[in-house]
C-alpha cells in the first residue's frame, strides 16, 4: 500500500509550490537562525558563503535530488522505498537500512528538539511581559531560572510536541498542507518585519561588516569542512523527511529545479537571519554568539533595553516558534507514514503511539539540565566521558547516525 493512503487514493502534494513550501518548511530551523549566520561571521564572511554556496551547489543539491528521486520512485515510507528501488535496480533490499537510519535519526531528533522548541513559546510569554521587568543584564540570568525547572521544561515540552502531533495526525492535505500554507509565508513576513526592526533601531553597518565582509585568509581545511557539514545538514537530508515528502510529489513536478529553489530558499533565510539579529547584537554592544546563548541569553538582554523590545522580542520568538514547527511536523512524517504503510496503522492511531513515546524519550533530555544534569551513562567509555542523556542522544544522532544514512 503507498503511503498516506485513504480510501484507497494515495496522498500527494496539492501543487509543486506547496510541496516547495513544505520542504523550505522542513530545512529552514533553529540552525538556521542561531548557528549559521555566526557561523558566516567568524569564518570569513563572503569568503566562506563562496565556499558554502559551493558546497550546497556539489554536496548538497544532488544528495537532495536523490533523496526526492527515491522518495518519488519509491511511493512508499524511507525504509520500504530504499528497499524497492535498490530491488528495482538490481542491488539488494538490505539498502532499506539507509531508509531505517534516516528514521531513527528524525525520531530522535524529535524528542529533543521539542524541548529546545518549547523554550521559544516560553519566551513569547516571557518577552510580552517585558522579561519581569528585569533590568537588561539581568534578563540573561532568567534562561538560568528555566533550565533547572523540570515541572516548566516538561509543560513547554509538552505543548510543543502536543501542536505538532496535532498537525500530522491530520494529515497531509488537512494538516501539514494547511500548517505550511498559513507559517510559512507568516514567517517569511515576521522576518521582513523584525529586518525592518533591526535596521532601525540596531547597528546595521556592524552587521553586514560581520556577515558580509570578505576574508579568505579564514579559509582553513576546517572551515571548508564546516561549510560542507552546515550544506549537508542545513537542507533536512539524511533525516528521512525528504524522502518522504518526495513521495508526495506529483510526476509533473520537476525535481531538481525544486531541489534548487529549496536549498536557496534555506540559504536565504539563514543569511536574513543574520541581518535580523547582529544589529540588535551590536548596537547594545553585546558579543556575538551562537545556540541557545545566543537566542535566550543575547538577545533577550538586547530586546530589554529597546525600544518596543516586548512586541519585537514576543514577534522574534514566535517567527522561532513557526520556524521550530515547519521543522518538527517533517521530522515525524517518516516514522507515521511508515506506520502506515507498514502495519496500515491510523494516523492518529500511530500519532498517539510513537508521539507519546517521542514525549516519554524527550523527558531524558528534560531531566538533563536538571535532576540528571550529573547523570552520564556511558562515563565508562573515554570518548562518552562528561555526557549528558541529552548530549549522547545528540552526539549519537549527529555525529554517527546522520552521517552513515
Amino acid at each position: 500500500m503507498a503511503i498516506g493512503s485513504t480510501g484507497g487514493n494515495a496522498q500527494s502534494w496539492s501543487s509543486g509550490f506547496t510541496f516547495v513550501l513544505a520542504a523550505v518548511g522542513a530545512a529552514v530551523g533553529l540552525g538556521n537562525i542561531w548557528k549559521f549566520p555566526y557561523v558566516v561571521g567568524v569564518s570569513g564572511g563572503g569568503a566562506f558563503i563562496i565556499v558554502y554556496l559551493l558546497c550546497v551547489a556539489f554536496v548538497a543539491i544532488p544528495i537532495l535530488i536523490g533523496e526526492l528521486l527515491i522518495g518519488r520512485r519509491g511511493n512508499h515510507s524511507p525504509p520500504i522505498a530504499m528497499g524497492d528501488v535498490a530491488e528495482g535496480s538490481g542491488l539488494s533490499r538490505n539498502w532499506s537500512i539507509v531508509g531505517w537510519m534516516g528514521l531513527i535519526v528524525g525520531y530522535f531528533i524529535a524528542t529533543y528538539y521539542s524541548v529546545i522548541a518549547g523554550w521559544t513559546l516560553a519566551y513569547i510569554f516571557k518577552a510580552l511581559a517585558g522579561f519581569g521587568g528585569a533590568a537588561p543584564l539581568e534578563v540573561a540570568s532568567q534562561f538560568d531560572t528555566l533550565l533547572p525547572d523540570p515541572l516548566k521544561m516538561t509543560l513547554w515540552h509538552t505543548v510543543f510536541i502536543v501542536i505538532a502531533l496535532f498537525i500530522v495526525a491530520r494529515g497531509l492535505e488537512g494538516g501539514i498542507e494547511k500548517a505550511v500554507k498559513f507559517l510559512m509565508p507568516a514567517l517569511f513576513v515576521m522576518l521582513l518585519i523584525m529586518i525592518g526592526y533591526a535596521m532601525v533601531e540596531g547597528n546595521p553597518q556592524a552587521a553586514i561588516t560581520f556577515l558580509f565582509s570578505t576574508d579568505f585568509s579564514k579559509i582553513t581545511p576546517n572551515v571548508v569542512l564546516t561549510a560542507v557539514g552546515q550544506a549537508f545538514f542545513s537542507i533536512g537530508v539524511a533525516m528521512g523527511l525528504m524522502m518522504v515528502y518526495g513521495a508526495y510529489v506529483p510526476k509533473s513536478v520537476s525535481l531538481t529545479k525544486s531541489a534548487i529553489i529549496i536549498a536557496s530558499a534555506d540559504t536565504l533565510v539563514a543569511l536574513l537571519a543574520g541581518l535580523m539579529i547582529f544589529p540588535l547584537v551590536f548596537s547594545n554592544g553585546l558579543d556575538p554568539a551562537e545556540g541557545p546563548g545566543l537566542i535566550f541569553r543575547t538577545l533577550p538582554t538586547a530586546f530589554a533595553g529597546m525600544q518596543g523590545g516586548a512586541i519585537f522580542g514576543a514577534l522574534f520568538f514566535l517567527l522561532l516558534a513557526f520556524a521550530a514547527i515547519t521543522s518538527i511536523i517533517a521530522i515525524i512524517e517518516p516514522i507515521i507514514a511508515y506506520a502506515e504503510d507498514k502495519w496500515e496503522m491510523p494516523r492518529r492511531n500511530a500519532c498517539i503511539i510513537f508521539g507519546s513515546l517521542a514525549w516519554l524519550i524527550g523527558l531524558a533530555t528534560v531531566f538533563s539540565f536538571n535532576a540528571w544534569a550529573d547523570v552520564e551513562p556511558l562515563a565508562f567509555i573515554s570518548l562518552l566521558d562528561g555526557k549528558t542523556m541529552f548530549e549522547l542522544i545528540d552526539y549519537f544522532t549527529a555525529n554517527l547516525l546522520m552521517p552513515l544514512g
